[in-house]
């Protein structure tokens, strides 16, 4: 079994044929998927998407780009909706320098009240980090220093080497996507043979971001096989031994999902 750790069930690619995509993804050997909220005013959309489908979890959180629109979410706000059975994790919440799409300042405040309501609740705090390597790392190792551990996962990961290493030393995951695929990933081909096999995750971050052979088409949950695979060749181990560790992490870190 596969667990794709992240991934948008929610957006309006998948509502024509919503329940078709959970069924290839667990046709597929894909026994779990988190849908990732980013957008807290959206959450019951996510949640009722989440309490659909049995193979399905979500979370609660605040997507970097729309950092400015919720100024007032508040760690409160954050528990409170994590209460629910169906939600796993906090966020994505996090730091994009590439887009900007929101200002930086807003961007660090939402992280930072993230980073406490993944410490109060023990739930993984999911983290978008985009070009802001440097800033990521040091909040992170702010907080850390502060008031201590929290769970986390470094999503999507193409950040370089340096944070992959402050974040793994802080107690972070690091999940791989299908640009782990891309022709051009030789060097994050190289971070992910690096990091610790007991902070491994997969994802798809569907729609977007399809590995090969999909690349350029819409991603799916069933597509996260494919990335899995890379990296299995990346680590020099069996396609199944990938699986097996991978959900075994997915299972530690994300703890109140029921696999």
């Amino acid at each position: 079994m596969l667990v794709d750790s992240h991934c948008h069930l929610d957006f309006p690619d998948f509502e024509p044929e919503r329940d078709a995509v959970v069924a290839r993804a667990n046709d597929a050997g894909i026994g779990h998927m988190v849908t990732i909220c980013t957008r807290v005013k959206k959450f019951n959309q996510i949640k009722d998407v989440a309490e659909a489908y049995d193979s399905v979890t979500c979370s609660v959180g605040t997507h970097p780009h729309n950092a400015g629109e919720e100024p007032d979410v508040t760690v409160d706000d954050l528990v409170t909706l994590s209460e629910h059975p169906k939600v796993v994790a906090i966020g994505e919440a996090g730091l994009d320098y590439h887009y900007d799409n929101a200002p930086r300042e807003a961007q660090a405040g939402g992280l930072k009240r993230h980073i406490k309501a993944a410490r109060v609740t023990g739930l993984p705090l999911v983290i978008h980090a985009r070009s802001a390597d440097d800033d990521m790392a040091a909040i992170l190792e702010e907080a850390y220093e502060t008031d201590g551990a929290f769970p986390m996962v470094l999503h999507c990961f193409s950040s370089g080497l340096e944070l992959a290493k402050r974040g793994i030393a802080l107690g972070a995951y690091v999940s791989f996507s299908g640009i782990l695929t891309f022709k051009t990933a030789e060097e994050l081909r190289g971070i992910a043979a690096q990091v610790p096999e007991d902070r491994l995750l997969v994802e798809t971050d569907a729609p977007y971001l399809a590995p090969v052979p999909f690349r350029g088409k819409r991603n799916e949950p069933a597509f996260v096989s494919h990335t899995a695979r890379v990296l299995a060749d990346v680590r020099n181990i069996q396609a199944d031994q990938i699986a097996d560790l991978t959900t075994r992490n997915f299972q530690r870190l994300f703890s109140k999902a029921k696999l």
